[in-house]
């Protein structure tokens, strides 16, 4: 690999993710229409990446978000403490007693199961990270002063107003200048991007920051919707023919961007909402392309997070080993794991994540 890491001694953090942190809302088995209770949880697309980061592969993480100071961001932070990431990054707004200049996000989602999908209905309007400006965070102090290895950001927080697009161009200009490397996850969601521009709005951001970008993650409708590359045949079952499809378009982008060291997206055919087959694919300017092992029929427990712990277990590999051939067993391991457990994050450990990239099966261990 050809990126260069800062030393582990230089910098006080190994991981640092820009984004918003919600309230998750989950009715377990049920649905949120009929429910009259929820388990509480937190997460966030660029969060659960640095989550997984410090929780199962032990490195030290902070994230850099914005709550109310309210009773809904305290227990919020709550939950972050439990993560073990760094807080004093956390943008505090104070409350007016309503949320009508700033509030915290929620997230109701059910999990789904057979043929009824997943859903997830968000309510984060006005939040307080999306008003965050770039002037807020101390981005030289950060990745000058403290020291930063690695930056993570994506599509998500980019989406979330006009000035988060401004606020990830200023951390990932700033990460650059400081040697630290950027890894950006496109996450396209059209609710998101639907009220600031659509489709062309979301390829004119994520374009742009792309510039700043050295490890590009996404899949098929991520590279479509947002940067402009069609895959041919991604709606068909994931054949070898279509990923030489996914091969060809990665070779369109790193030609298109040629400051991507590190493409990578994940493969998944969706049969019933509990049974997907999964795989990944990555591409390094140093070694080419790398495909994870194919897990078809692997069951679900909650789908939703399992594509940030790819992120989380391609980042971790390539941090530890510089091989994009075990970065991408790394993701594609880690991202199963997490989808067998309720929530956005990972309950997963580095133990449990090598033993299946090992071919370990699922007998009880005493």
């Amino acid at each position: 690999m050809s990126m260069q890491l800062r030393s582990a001694h230089e910098c006080t953090f190994d991981v640092v993710s820009l984004g918003e942190v919600m309230l998750r809302l989950d009715p377990d088995e049920g649905r949120v229409r009929t429910a009259r209770m929820f388990r509480a949880c937190e997460g966030g697309g660029e969060y659960n990446v640095a989550r997984g980061l410090r929780r199962c592969f032990g490195l030290r993480g902070a994230i850099v978000t914005s709550l109310v100071r309210d009773e809904v961001g305290r227990l919020l932070e709550d939950l972050i403490l439990t993560s073990g990431l760094d807080t004093r990054f956390i943008q505090w707004v104070d409350s007016d007693g309503v949320g009508r200049a700033a509030r915290n996000g929620l997230n109701f989602t059910e999990r789904g199961f057979g043929v009824r999908g997943a859903v997830g209905t968000s309510d984060r309007g006005h939040t307080a990270i999306s008003q965050m400006a770039p002037t807020d965070v101390d981005w030289d102090h950060l990745f000058g002063h403290l020291g930063v290895r690695w930056f993570h950001t994506g599509g998500i927080f980019a989406a979330l107003s006009q000035r988060s697009a401004e606020v990830a161009k200023t951390a990932m200009s700033a990460a650059k200048r400081h040697g630290t490397v950027v890894s950006y996850d496109l996450n396209y969601r059209p609710s998101l991007w639907k009220g600031i521009g659509g489709i062309q709005k979301a390829r004119d951001v994520n374009r742009e920051l792309a510039r700043y970008v050295d490890v590009m993650i996404g899949n098929e409708e991520d590279f479509t919707a947002s940067l402009g590359f069609e895959v041919e045949g991604a709606d068909q079952n994931l054949t070898n023919l279509q990923v030489d499809s996914f091969e060809r378009m990665i070779m369109r982008v790193q030609q298109e961007y040629p400051n991507f060291e590190v493409i990578a997206t994940t493969l998944r055919q969706v049969r019933t909402a509990t049974t997907n087959d999964w795989g990944a694919i990555a591409w390094s300017r140093t070694d080419g392309f790398a495909r994870a092992t194919q897990r078809d029929g692997l069951e679900i427990l909650d789908r939703v997070g399992g594509g940030d712990s790819f992120a989380s277990g391609l980042i971790y590999g390539l941090m530890a080993t510089s091989d994009i051939s075990q970065a991408v067993e790394y993701g594609a391991a880690h991202g199963a794991l997490a989808m067998t457990t309720p929530g956005d994050t990972s309950m997963a450990s580095v133990e449990e994540v090598e033993h299946l990239m090992r071919g370990g099966g699922a007998r009880v261990r005493r």
